[in-house]
């Protein structure tokens, strides 16, 4: 009963070998592959805004007066996020103290903390729902960030996206917004299928030989770059779209389930994006 890893490299190796330690069969098979932006420029750009104002407010909690023109806050909506931001920090570039760095839930804010340590980020800079929290997402983000004053206020999403420009948390956005905060993204990275290696090819034959392999999915796009990339680049000795239905997920959200139903994929099986809650999910079902 293997469980597919499939979250973009590094995470993905470092999550199998968590797993199998804690006694899971698990194996890395990305179906995400991260490239640098189209654009770097403009994360250097933002880089270089960051460091404009640099003593504009006493701590990171409290609001900068208006008119500054470095950002109020910086959403970061993914590891990979952090590490395609903080890898373009121009020499000399630092962390401002009145600036906050709101993540979607605890891992990715523990990427912020190793990444950023160097540039001066620390813990009081950033927000993020707690490891305990039910969900780790732009929903349970937003209570925390709701009650501070964002009006004038400029925000940056530091988001992936494809060839078109940064994608994703429109409904984090909206609701900056509404609080009155100059909303806008900047891409950090490039977001695509990719292409597996002839091993990782002959993994994903092998678990679809097997109707026991569940596939850990924490992104919808994921699913579709599965379905609609990689399974069909197998040929059709080895994957037929008819067998969608059989596949077998743990989604690491409820949206990617829903996300799945609509696929037409009939076996789902939903937990936290928490090391413990694979765990758990998986000795629950095995």
């Amino acid at each position: 009963m293997t469980l597919l890893v499939t979250r973009p490299e590094p995470q993905a190796s470092a999550w199998a070998e968590a797993l199998r330690q804690a006694g899971v069969p698990a194996q890395a098979l990305p179906l995400i592959a991260i490239t640098a932006p189209p654009q770097p420029e403009a994360v250097t750009r933002l880089w270089q805004e960051l460091g404009d104002h640099p003593d504009s407010a006493t701590s990171a909690t409290e609001p900068r007066p208006p008119g500054l023109h470095s950002p109020r806050a910086l959403m970061f909506v993914s590891p990979a996020a952090v590490e395609g931001f903080f890898r373009l920090r121009p020499e000399g570039c630092t962390w401002p103290q009145g600036t906050l760095a709101t993540a979607p839930g605890p891992g990715t804010a523990q990427v912020l903390l190793q990444a950023g340590a160097s540039a001066g980020l620390r813990a009081f800079h950033i927000v993020s729902p707690s490891a305990d929290a039910e969900q780790f997402d732009s929903e349970a983000l937003w209570p925390l960030l709701a009650p501070m004053n964002w009006q004038g206020a400029r925000v940056v999403i530091v988001s992936g996206g494809d060839a078109s420009g940064a994608q994703g948390r429109t409904w984090l956005t909206d609701r900056w917004r509404d609080a009155g905060a100059q909303v806008e993204a900047v891409q950090a990275y490039l977001r695509g299928p990719g292409n597996w290696t002839p091993e990782q090819a002959r993994l994903a034959q092998d678990a679809l030989r097997d109707a026991n392999t569940t596939w850990l999915l924490s992104s919808s796009q994921a699913l579709d770059f599965l379905l609609d990339h990689h399974l069909p680049q197998l040929g059709p000795t080895h994957w037929q779209g008819s067998r969608t239905a059989d596949l077998r997920l743990l989604c690491t959200h409820p949206r990617i389930a829903e996300h799945a139903a609509r696929r037409g994929i009939r076996h789902t099986q939903r937990c936290a994006p928490t090391l413990a809650s694979v765990v758990q999910a998986r000795r629950s079902n095995g």
